[in-house]
């Protein structure tokens, strides 16, 4: 029978070509496989030697870990070799944090073999009495649920791998105490309130982002990292491939969150006709480029603010910019779209988040199923919850038309407007030309409101050259 090598010993092997190779695993990756490196030398003796250097320098990082070392050095190792290879940046960013500012400074001193469960409950207990590092005259001092809980499913997933290392014998994490699961509220815009919303959103030039917002239910970051390469304006497929975020102060543009996210939604020929005439004004491969540079989108944060600007002026309840695509979903569900359907649409893993996410409004649906089939088998006059008789006494009177309010600053993309002197106002625009370059275009008046209406004739002018422009530099 033939030698056989030990683990971790590596592979030696005549090739071929007569040459000698020599291979060894140096790791693994985020999915588990081996990563392995080789060497290659003409004989036998001399591959072992550059195998043994090899090994030495490649020399398995499990191999260093001990059961009595410190948890902190086992934490970081784990972080390092085990996680963050298949985390997004904006994950890694917030593990990170987890463990760096929070863990390890409270229990990154414990012996791994003797860190308890009793350990991690004080340790948890701490968090949520005193653990908040910053805007504690905001928050209080007490971590929110969601970060303890955040914290125990690191510790859990690192001592999980302790214990596969035969590092520990059991997990200590495992039957911890933790604050309830709260699921964050949902809140969703009425009709009446999407109408002012949408008002508010064109007065403060916002309105083909939040209307493509509404209308598909797209996260925050897919709708920012939309190229006009993306969408087909012959068949309204939009193809949505990547996201915007920000990671560490920076933006980063990235795959989208999960393999279901990366989908194709149809548009209708509305928002399609929208979007075609809006693309005249956009000189940049993004759909939603930054004012200040064309080459790369908006930053997601100041979408954020822009949106309690809007929320605000609109009269409209304080949302978080998930719920605009809660809102979305409650209408799809309420106008007949079925959950496999919404669940493709808004890049969930499976149906069945979909339905665990919006279960209030699918018992609903169950409610009203039920309904028509008594009404139909059962030929009965069942009547649906929503065609109950409305009270005449109760009901809303008319709502006045709602007129957006006037910010303080001009929105992008309609110039400025000067008083030069007692009688003369000046209007300027200065749009990127398809070389790159600005260039400022002036007009005067003797008003400001004639030099609102002269700026504006000069600004369509101008759109239509610079399109003009860069037609014809493409076709060449």
């Amino acid at each position: 029978m033939a030698n056989r090598r030990k683990n971790g010993a590596g592979t030696l092997r005549k090739r071929a070509d007569g040459r000698w190779e020599a291979r060894v695993v140096v790791g693994y990756d985020e999915k588990g496989y081996p990563k392995t490196k080789n060497v290659t030398s003409k004989s036998k003796a001399e591959c072992q030697r550059k195998l043994n250097e090899l090994k030495e320098q490649f020399e398995s990082a499990s191999d260093k870990c001990k059961s009595e070392m410190q948890f902190s050095d086992w934490l970081n190792f784990w972080f390092e070799n085990y996680s963050k290879p298949a985390l997004r940046e904006s994950t890694k960013d917030f593990y990170r944090n987890l463990i760096y500012n929070y863990i390890i400074p409270e229990i990154g001193n414990i012996q791994l073999d003797k860190l308890t469960s009793s350990d991690l409950q004080q340790f948890y207990s701490k968090l949520k009495k005193s653990g908040r590092k910053t805007r504690t005259e905001l928050f209080g001092e007490g971590l929110s649920d969601r970060m303890v809980r955040s914290c125990h499913t690191t510790l859990k997933s690192a001592l999980n791998k302790a214990m596969d290392e035969g590092l520990i014998r059991s997990n200590p994490a495992i039957g911890c105490k933790l604050p309830p699961k709260k699921a964050k509220e949902m809140q969703v815009l009425t009709n009446e309130e999407i109408q002012r919303f949408l008002i508010q959103a064109k007065e403060d030039g916002f309105y083909e982002f939040f209307l493509l917002e509404l209308a598909t239910g797209m996260r925050r970051g897919e709708i920012l990292g939309l190229q006009w390469t993306d969408l087909n304006f012959k068949t309204g497929e939009l193809h949505i491939t990547r996201q915007a975020s920000v990671v560490n102060g920076k933006l980063n543009i990235s795959v989208p969150k999960t393999k279901t996210s990366d989908r194709i939604v149809i548009l209708p020929k509305v928002l399609l006709d929208m979007l075609s005439e809006y693309k005249k004004s956009v000189n940049s491969k993004w759909m939603f480029p930054s004012p200040k540079n064309d080459d790369v989108p908006r930053n997601p944060v100041s979408m954020g603010k822009s949106l309690k600007k809007i929320l605000n002026r609109a009269e409209c309840k304080n949302i978080r910019f998930h719920d605009l695509r809660h809102t979305f979903a409650t209408m799809a569900l309420e106008n007949g779209m079925d959950v496999k359907t919404l669940s493709a649409m808004i890049g969930h893993v499976s149906a069945a988040t979909t339905l665990d996410v919006y279960s209030h409004l699918t018992d609903k649906m169950q409610i009203q199923a039920s309904i028509n089939i008594d009404r139909k088998i059962g030929g009965t006059d069942a009547k649906m919850p929503e065609e109950e008789t409305p009270d005449h006494d109760t009901e809303k009177p008319p709502q006045p038309k709602f007129e957006p309010k006037k910010g303080k600053i001009r929105k992008s993309g309609t110039g400025c407007i000067y008083q030069v002197s007692e009688n003369v106002w000046e209007g300027s625009y200065s749009p990127r030309l398809p070389n790159g370059k600005r260039k400022k275009f002036n007009i005067y008046a003797p008003t400001k409101e004639e030099c609102e209406v002269k700026l504006k004739e000069l600004i369509e002018k101008v759109k239509e050259e610079i399109a003009k422009k860069g037609k014809s530099i493409s076709n060449e």
